[in-house]
This record gives C-alpha cells, structure tokens and sequence, in this order.
C-alpha cells in the first residue's frame, strides 16, 4: 500500500474517531513549495460532512495522525490546508525497499487479465513511410510498451494495405516506364523505388488530362479518359480476376517495399508480433453482415444495399454492403475484428493507432461491433492522434513532397553531430563512437520531441530545436543519464550496500518523492494511452536530479554513509531514466 493509500485511511479514521462521521473520500496533494511539508491533506471538501472551522479540524487530524502514524513527523496548518511533513525514516526505508526490485515500476502480467492488441503504422504499399508514419509507429509502439509494463499481455500488430487503385498506379508505372529496374539494379530501398513509380504515375497522369482538355474535354472526363489511369483501373480487374501475370508483378514489388519497410522499422527499433494484409482481410465481413441481417442489426434498403441503424448512438446511419454485394471499408474493418478475435482467444480489447481524420469512423465501427453482441467491443479504443507539419508546410506523397522517413532519420543524426561538434561534447571520441552517439541523441531528439506532445495535438516538427541539450528536449535527458553513469564510474568504492540512519537532504527527499510516483505514472499512462504523461515524468525527474547535483556534494559529503547514499540515488534515478525512456523507445548513450 502506497504513502498516500495509508495516510487516505487514516485520514478517515481520525475523522470517524474525532467527529464520529465517515468521509467517502480524502483530497491529497503534494505541499506548496513555500511551506514546511510533504504531503498535504485539503481540508475544505470535508466540510460538507465535518462542521466546523477548518484550521481547527486540520489541527485536530493533524495531531492524530502525528500520534498514531509512525511516517508522520510533524505538521502544520495554512487556512483549509494541512501538511505533512513526512519521517526521514519513512523514505529511508522506500528508497531502500525500490532499490532492489528489478523492474521498478512495472507490474508482473496478471494471470487471468485479458490481452490488449495494439494496431499501428498500417502503411500503403505504393510508397516508403514519411514523418506521419513515424508518429503513428513511435505512439503505437511505446503504447504497447507501457501497457505491458502496467501488467498486461499485449499484441503489436498492424494491416498491410496491399492491395487497390493505388498500388496498381504503382505497378503500371514501373511496368510502362521502369526499364526492368530492381532494388539491387538501382541500389535504391524497395519502398524507394517503387514510391518513385507512384509519384511518376502522379506526373504522367497530369501531363494527359492536360492534352486530353486541349483536344477539348472537360476536366472531369480527361482525368476519367487519361490512359494511364483506364490501364491502372484494368490493371486492378485483372488483380481482382487472379490474372497470373498481373499477381506475380504485384507480389514481386511489394515484396520489395516490404523489405524496405523492415529496414525503417529496425532504424525505429519497433517491431510487431502479427501481420495482417488487406489482400485476405477485403472479403471478410460479409458473413458479419448476414449474420447482422438475420438478427435485425442491419437493414435492406430496396436497392439491395445493407446499412445499419445508429440514430440511438446519435450517429448516422452506415452503408455496410453494396447493392451490388460489395464490401465497403466498413464491411471488411468489421470482419478483421472479428477475425482477429478468433486468432487471438485471450484478446479482451484493441486499440486503433490512425490519425485523427478517421475519428468518425471508428466511432461508427466500435457502435456496430457493440451491436453485434461482441463483449470486448467495450473494450475498443481509437488512439486518436494529431498531424506533424514541418515549418515548411504540409505533405504530399502523390508529388513527392513527403518527409521520408529513412532520410528523417539520417538527417536528425546529422543535426545531433552537428550541435555536439559545436558545442564540443564529444571532444576526445573516436569517429566512430561519435557516429553511434549522434544516432542515439538524433533518435532519441526525435521520439521524444513527437511523444512529449499529448497524442491529440498537431506537431510542427523542428529538427533544430529538437536536438536541444537545454530544456525538455530527448538530448538533455539522455545527458543526463550519461552523467550519471560517469558519477557511477568515479565512484571507487562499494555503493550497493543498504545505508541506514543518513539525514536527508531537501534535494534528496524531493528526489525519492519523484521516484515514488514512477509506478502510478505507468499505470496513468497505460489508461490514458499516452506516452507524453511518461516523457514529461522524465523531464521532471532529470529537472529534480539536476538541482539535487547543484546543491548537494555527492563525493563531497561529510561521511562515507552519505556519499554511499548519494551515489545509490543517482544510480537509482539512472535507472528510472533508462526504464521510462526504454518504454518511449528510446535508448541512453553512457558516455555522452
């Protein structure tokens, strides 16, 4: 039980002692910084049920609890507010207890809690992936990380969209204009090469809508006329048809762009449990909807076509079959749910990791399965999030305009060399240990720039201002975690023993006060799915470590029981930083 779980219901023993009343509820805080305190106990809701003055109620609770709570050394009392000062002793002995566990803050995975799968990154196999991709795969990824350490069984998985119009534009560019040219021909990634077919199908097809409104069309017949599009259209047909010709082509590059993608994924350092792919998941669903239609879930209109009713969830209603008996998107979102159910038996929920402008559709897709009768509907979650705008605009794959990914990367490596040499922080490293340093901190600049951000809130991305070694920036923590590690490297004596009896520092019992909230933070985090209430908890305890460094001697404490204790607590807040940045994704250099 936690300080706080404790001190909550002694609080209401002291009311029920004292005025014979039961509170349902006690109000804590951490104590304002210009008043004597730890903890403080807010008074004013209590006056609802407890009459009375309140400073003369928080004296009397404060006096109880001085006399029947060991942890409780002292207290005082400003208008409703009562703190706590809480018993040297008492962090002491939490620091001594959080010290020896493993994997502190995690929580072993609970037998009989269902699984959660998590669905990100999902890409488009008719180009590489951009900056939009690298917040979705960096969200869904650390999401995953953090619900496994809250305790959880958690699936990573997404669905391949391989197959459509536009990987056909894909594919009939290469074909018309590609010259046979390969991965290994061209040196070029898989997803690369293939991309560029999607921007030169993009550039060819304006060319002929143009020539085609010269001869006199209207612009809505030339881009419905222009050639290449009615040869992408058949190529799609004769996909759709099994053409063998047409289905080798189609394997043979997007097992090019898979390739590719795998690379990108490793440079990320995330990875998935499970594929899906869009070529098997479009006809599922349709069962669903029968199924749907024999229980009166759904509906016939009299064109044939079936749609769903959602005026009770004050959404409108859903086309989920065509008149003619094809799916829609919804058809087969609805049948790969299911689906994946079925795959996966001990899955209780998932979570969606898709931009913001799909919020509708899942609104609509999580109200369907909910009326087909599926328990863990109600446990289905969007994770919603916001788009990443560069200082130069918006993205455009179709002309070729997007961020990618890989170059992103190379880029945000070059940017950390570039500011370390400037401000000389690597001085005395060899090339290549400067190299694996500046991936590390131009990585690690970029996941924690994007995850900081509340998932729900558009970023604009700066490179520059990411590779920061000053504020909430990834540089500055990663700095000080390699602090740290050369604090641990100086000291020459034996540091892992249990210290008793030293008198804390301010500095140091805020330190503990920090780490004790790293296992709450977790589990906040995993319900809010955010990885920001992590990244910003990080910040807060490099913040606290660093103005504990500037007011405390740590090798120039009066006794050896200080500075073993000094030591232990910077090598504790390492470990904490190196644990909150490994759910981020992100790694700690240890020399820096």
């Amino acid at each position: 039980m936690s300080l706080q779980q404790v001190l909550s219901e002694k609080v209401k023993e002291a009311i029920q002692q004292l005025y014979t009343i039961d509170l349902e509820s006690v109000e804590l805080q951490a104590t304002r910084k210009e008043f004597e305190g730890d903890i403080t106990v807010v008074i004013f809701p209590m006056l609802r049920v407890v009459k009375g003055n309140p400073v003369k109620i928080g004296e009397s609770v404060g006096q109880y609890l001085v006399e029947n709570l060991k942890e409780i050394d002292n207290y005082n009392v400003v208008k409703g507010f009562l703190n706590l000062v809480v018993s040297n002793e008492y962090y002491s002995n939490f620091f001594i207890k959080i010290k020896a566990e493993k994997h502190y803050g995690f929580v072993t995975q609970l037998e009989d809690s269902k699984a959660v799968m998590v669905e990100y990154s999902s890409p488009n196999t008719n180009k590489p992936l951009h900056l939009g991709h690298v917040r979705n795969n960096l969200l869904g990824y650390s999401v995953a990380e953090i619900i496994k350490a809250s305790g959880k069984k958690v699936y990573k998985t997404q669905i391949i969209n391989d197959r459509g119009i536009h990987i056909c534009k894909s594919m009939i560019a290469w074909q018309k204009y590609g010259n046979g040219e390969t991965p290994d021909t061209t040196a070029l990634k898989g997803d690369k090469l293939v991309g560029n077919y999607y921007v030169k199908f993009d550039q060819v097809y304006k060319e002929q809508i143009v020539q085609l409104i010269d001869e006199g069309k209207t612009e809505e017949e030339a881009k419905k006329l222009a050639p290449i599009i009615v040869e992408a259209q058949e190529m799609l047909r004769k996909w759709e048809a099994g053409d063998d010709e047409v289905v080798q082509l189609w394997k043979t590059m997007n097992g090019w762009v898979y390739k590719g993608f795998d690379q990108t994924y490793a440079s990320l350092g995330v990875d998935f449990d499970s594929y899906y792919y869009e070529s098997n998941t479009y006809l599922l669903g349709k069962d669903n909807i029968e199924e749907g239609l024999h229980k009166g879930i759904f509906y016939k209109k009299d064109d044939g076509s079936v749609w769903c009713d959602l005026s009770e969830e004050k959404l409108d209603d859903k086309l989920v079959l065509r008149s003619d008996g094809t799916s829609v998107y919804m058809t087969q979102d609805i049948g790969t749910a299911i689906q994946r159910i079925k795959d996966n038996p001990d899955v209780g929920g998932m979570i969606y990791t898709v931009g913001n402008e799909q919020d509708h559709h899942f609104k609509v897709l999580f109200a369907i399965l909910n009326k087909l009768g599926y328990d863990w509907a109600e446990n289905l979650h969007h994770l919603s999030y916001g788009m990443v705008d560069l200082p130069s605009g918006k993205m455009k794959s179709r002309e070729g305009t997007v961020v990618d990914a890989d170059d992103l990367i190379l880029e945000m490596a070059k940017t950390a060399g570039i500011i370390s040499k400037d401000l000389g922080k690597l001085d005395g490293y060899t090339e290549e240990e400067k190299n694996d340093i500046y991936k590390i901190i131009g990585l690690g600049a970029l996941k924690y720039f994007i995850l900081k951000v509340d998932p729900k809130k558009r970023i604009l991305f700066n490179p520059e201002e990411s590779v920061d070694f000053q504020g909430n920036t990834g540089p500055f923590i990663q700095y000080t975690y390699a602090r740290i590690q050369a604090i641990l490297r100086k000291a020459n004596f034996d540091y892992h023993k249990d210290v008793f009896d030293v008198i804390l520092h301010e500095k140091e019992k805020e330190l503990i006060k920090q780490l004790e909230l790293y296992p709450d933070v977790i589990q906040n985090a995993a319900n809010e799915l955010s990885p920001a209430i992590i990244a910003n908890y990080t910040y807060d305890l490099v913040k606290s470590y660093n103005s504990f460094f500037q007011n405390v001697s740590i090798f120039g404490a009066t006794t050896d029981q200080e500075k073993i204790f000094r030591v232990q607590l910077s090598d504790m807040v390492g470990k904490t930083i190196k644990s909150a940045f490994k759910l981020l994704g992100i790694d700690v250099p240890e020399r820096m």
